[in-house]
């Protein structure tokens, strides 16, 4: 059987995380010169916390040790492994997975071990996760499974707007949103993660028009390439995310889920962010 490995920025909802048996490997968030497994903290006691901190807190990948030991643990009862992390322009997590194949592969020669770089995050990643579990519980072979992950890869869109540009900054994440640091205060960019790399999708002049532009994309590209699935993003920001989870339900004639965002990409990106994931059939 093919089992499928992401990490803890994926988002994947529990439920999901538990039917489609997911397993998640967490980063690490540090705060005061302390790490924390990122899966272990709460969200919105994070978020309020974090306001208050003089230094934004920072972030590090799974241990080598860690990844030793998952790959490990899965191919010796001879099961067959597909991973799936985070861009590798955002963490070295991917480039450390591909180390310890090689390292586990020497010990387990037949094992099959593919390491995928989602060149993503949050549920645009997870959509990849996801749809590759599903395809594993159909038992298909890894070949198949790789191919349906690719093709959730080439189909997917995370578009976001955050409330401040000063996270992005600050955290060194900011990618190609690079040209928007020192413009002038009232434009509000709307963000995509393309090729790995965080850039600009579109510059607005407001929050709710960032969101409109948004939500408006996700229609026209559902409509025009065909209904996948779609999910809403936030940081600390609830209401704002069951809001346009409404609106985006209602017009697509689909339940949309709302899911939040944790600490090692919120960290980079700043409450009171919203935005979808989602990708289409073609």
């Amino acid at each position: 059987m093919v089992k499928i490995v992401t990490d803890s920025t994926s988002y994947i909802p529990k439920r999901l995380q538990k039917e489609y048996d997911i397993t998640i490997i967490s980063l690490n968030v540090i705060l005061d010169g302390k790490s924390y497994k990122e899966v272990d903290l709460e969200n919105v006691k994070f978020y309020n916390d974090m306001e208050k901190l003089e230094h934004i807190p920072t972030s590090s990948q799974p241990s080598i040790e860690e990844l030793i030991n998952l790959f490990k643990d899965i191919v010796s009862k001879g099961n067959d492994l597909v991973a799936v992390f985070l861009s590798s322009n955002i963490s070295g997590t991917y480039s450390s997975a591909h180390l310890v194949r090689e390292m586990v592969l020497e010990e387990y020669p037949n094992a099959k071990i593919k390491i995928i770089d989602s060149k993503t995050t949050c549920m645009e990643m997870g959509f990849q996760v996801l749809q590759g579990a599903k395809a594993s519980e159909e038992r298909k072979d890894i070949n198949e499974v790789i191919n349906i992950i690719n093709k959730v890869k080439s189909n997917g869109k995370f578009l976001f707007v955050p409330e401040t540009l000063r996270y992005l900054k600050k955290g060194g994440r900011i990618g190609g949103a690079s040209a928007l640091v020192g413009s002038i205060l009232q434009i509000k960019p709307i963000l995509t993660v393309f090729n790995g790399s965080t850039t600009v999708f579109k510059k607005v002049r407001t929050k709710k028009k960032a969101v409109d532009v948004i939500e408006n994309k996700v229609i026209k590209d559902m409509e025009e390439n065909g209904m996948g699935e779609l999910i809403v993003h936030h940081i600390n920001c609830e209401k704002e995310g069951l809001e346009l989870a409404r609106r985006l339900s209602e017009k697509l004639n689909v339940e949309v889920e709302i899911q939040s965002i944790g600490p090692i990409i919120g960290i980079h990106v700043g409450p009171g962010s919203i935005g979808v994931s989602y990708y289409t059939k073609n």
